[in-house]
């Protein structure tokens, strides 16, 4: 099926949508024209991977900034490690190794010649071959167990932003991707229970971050056994609702135990004489969160972008007709753009663009809606005689314009966005809460989930909260419908109950849902 195309709209149009289809006809296709309409990414001519544009890249350098600040202040610190992986490193690690099979892209030979038509073939193939890394536990591990040999080494709290290939079938731009970026969190400590009081922690990190900067509310759980990471001995995730009720796992958090490091030999002297094996930890999140971003926050006419991951802030368009405003109109543009900046948002400076672009003012104001740019001010010459500017706050669903007077506006724009943060955090937790559904049956449980969510209104799904064991047959009954175990919910109560599949006992209620 070829994409549907994005309609344009002026901003004086009735009801009409910008994004064709809408939200009600087809998600998944709506996803896809948002990407396009807000400029955000597109698809490269390398299967299967995407070129970020300036403003999806602007988003995810805002997501990286804050991050790292939080990492930063939990003790963590920066470093980097090779894109590639020796073969062997991977094969010390068997379920690791499993886990990722599939998925890996492998580099066999070591340069480029000739061939007797022309054209260019690999030569002098590689003792060894490496693996673009998949994830980094591996090649990083290697390095710990050069810089560890006393307790007193310990902990290492290592972080890394970079880019990882896993050669996926079906991709979906940002969601899913062969190549995409993240950063990846490796720590070694002395005892299990640092270990595991650091896993638990990045968990914290990342639903704060969720919830305060990408106003994108998510359950923190425990993954059943079927469902950990390669290797783990528990993961920790957030699972995030998107607005047709499907879950996006929005970030992991992996105690290891000492899987890896006695896998590769991360040893260390401890305190009573003895050597002893590290405890390890991983955690990461990626550009997938832009997806959940989208998903979360992106209506009919475009993209919704929380102010505190916004690369704009305010942009600013001002409206000349006659070539004898020009003068008076810009200089209040480039004097209100100025006192603009000298705000602050959450301690950063607030980022301002000025379209002074020879374009239709319609269309130019269109563009920067469908982008989601928080706040779009218009600045004509009655507005400079009035002392006022026309604003629209995109997380107004009408879209309406307001007329503010200028002082008023200066003095008030950090409340405003922050008032729009709170609007679209408050919007989306109350949709997710509404759409968790308590079932006690397994009838209950297919009255939920009634189709396969390909195409057509997929809005009425959402979480349910039920008794479900991770056993082989019910794990069959949860992929008729296409639903997985998300979590365990860490804040869910300890209420003792039967599998609605199979009769199992089980301790507490689990999430089941369809999920990206």
């Amino acid at each position: 099926m070829q994409p549907s195309k994005t309609q344009q709209k002026p901003a004086s149009q009735g009801p009409k949508k910008a994004i064709s289809p809408t939200r009600d006809e087809n998600y998944p296709e709506w996803y896809q024209a948002v990407v396009r309409a807000a400029d955000l990414a597109e698809n490269s001519d390398v299967r299967g991977c995407m070129v970020i544009k300036p403003w999806g890249y602007g988003i995810w350098e805002k997501i990286e900034r804050d991050l790292d600040f939080r990492f930063k202040e939990t003790g963590h610190k920066n470093a980097y490690f090779p894109l590639l992986i020796p073969l062997s490193f991977l094969q010390k690690e068997a379920e690791h190794v499993a886990g990722f099979a599939k998925e890996c892209a492998v580099v066999t030979h070591r340069r480029l010649v000739a061939g007797p038509d022309g054209k260019l073939m690999p030569a002098n193939p590689l003792e060894e071959p490496f693996i673009i890394r998949p994830t980094s536990e591996t090649i990083i591990g290697a390095s710990f167990a050069k810089w560890v040999q006393s307790y007193r080494d310990l902990p290492i709290l290592i972080n890394q932003w970079a880019n990882v290939m896993r050669w996926e079938m079906r991709t979906r731009l940002f969601l899913r991707t062969a190549e995409f970026l993240w950063q990846e969190g490796h720590t070694c400590h002395e005892t299990l229970e640092d270990a595991v009081s650091e896993t638990k922690q990045m968990l914290q990190v990342y639903a704060s971050f969720a919830e305060e900067v990408l106003a994108m509310p998510v359950i923190q759980g425990e993954k059943t056994a079927g469902e950990r990471f390669p290797g783990a001995v528990n993961t920790y995730c957030i699972e995030a609702m998107m607005q047709d009720g499907k879950a996006l796992q929005a970030g992991t958090s992996h105690f290891l135990g000492q899987n890896f490091s006695k896998a590769q030999g991360i040893k260390f002297l401890g305190r009573d004489g003895k050597e002893s094996f590290v405890w390890t930890t991983s955690w990461g999140v990626s550009t997938r969160l832009i997806g959940g971003v989208i998903m979360t926050h992106a209506d009919d006419d475009g993209m919704v972008v929380p102010p505190r991951v916004a690369p704009i802030h305010v942009v600013i368009l001002p409206i000349v007709r006659k070539e004898e405003d020009r003068e008076k109109v810009m200089s209040a543009v480039a004097d209100l753009s100025k006192q603009i900046r000298a705000k602050r948002f959450f301690d950063e400076r607030i980022d301002v663009e000025v379209d002074a672009k020879d374009t239709g003012g319609g269309d130019k104001f269109w563009g920067h809606f469908k982008k989601g740019v928080p706040l779009i001010v218009e600045v004509g010459p009655r507005d400079v005689d009035g002392g006022v500017v026309c604003v629209t706050r995109r997380d107004d669903l009408a879209g309406k314009r307001k007329s503010i007077p200028r002082a008023e506006f200066i003095s008030g724009v950090d409340g405003i966005l922050a008032d729009i943060q709170k609007v679209l955090f408050d919007r989306a937790k109350k949709r997710m809460d509404s759409s968790i559904i308590q079932v006690n049956s397994e009838k209950e449980f297919n009255d939920v989930f009634t189709s396969d969510g390909e195409g057509g209104n997929a809005m009425s799904r959402g979480f349910v909260l039920a008794h479900c064991s991770d056993s082989p047959a019910a794990v069959e009954k949860l992929a008729a419908k296409k639903v997985t175990i998300r979590c365990i919910p860490i804040d869910g109560p300890a209420e003792k109950g039967k599998c609605i599949f199979t009769g199992q006992e089980t301790s507490k209620r689990v999430i089941l849902a369809q999920s990206y």
